[in-house]
């Protein structure tokens, strides 16, 4: 996928990346691991290593039409999106999009979301994401016009952007 987004590429993960993706998705938990548990520094790591390999290990497995990338700023790794555009035919499923803390809060996000959006509005396509309820990104995705379509647990929402029809 080209973005249009100065100073913002997207690169295609690699071997060589699983470190950093892993410190990305460790980024998701921190506040949970916190003030949810009274693990060790080493517990946590241990924890977060296990849960990003299982949760990487699926995504190959499951997205096989999917593209994983690194979200790089002016070089630097900023976080990471996962797109399937041909979801099951029909339409787009945005499988992850995660940017480090340091990097959260600065329109990168939300530029390449609504990138994504002007895209799937072109090729017809409705838009989809799984999002946890807790997530403060909601607030954004509902912003960017994303309605909840069904719940799982009464945690993840699934939700839907459908491109405006004239």
């Amino acid at each position: 996928m080209n973005l249009e987004i100065e100073n913002i590429t997207l690169r295609d993960i690699q071997e060589s990346d699983l470190s950093i993706l892993c410190k990305i998705y460790g980024s998701t938990r921190t506040e949970e691991l916190e003030n949810g548990t009274d693990w060790s520094d080493e517990q946590k790591n241990i924890f977060i290593e296990h849960q990003f390999s299982a949760q990487h290990e699926h995504y190959q497995k499951n997205y096989l039409g999917a593209k994983f990338y690194i979200i790089e700023k002016e070089n630097t790794t900023v976080g990471r999106l996962y797109i399937d555009s041909f979801f099951e035919q029909k339409g787009v499923r945005i499988i992850d999009i995660t940017l480090l803390p340091d990097w959260r809060g600065k329109n990168i996000g939300s530029s390449i979301l609504k990138e994504i959006l002007q895209k799937a509005a072109k090729a017809n396509r409705n838009v989809t994401i799984h999002v946890e309820s807790f997530n403060p990104a909601m607030e954004l995705y509902k912003r960017l016009g994303f309605t909840k379509i069904s719940e799982t647990n009464g945690v993840y929402h699934l939700m839907e952007w459908i491109p405006q029809r004239n």
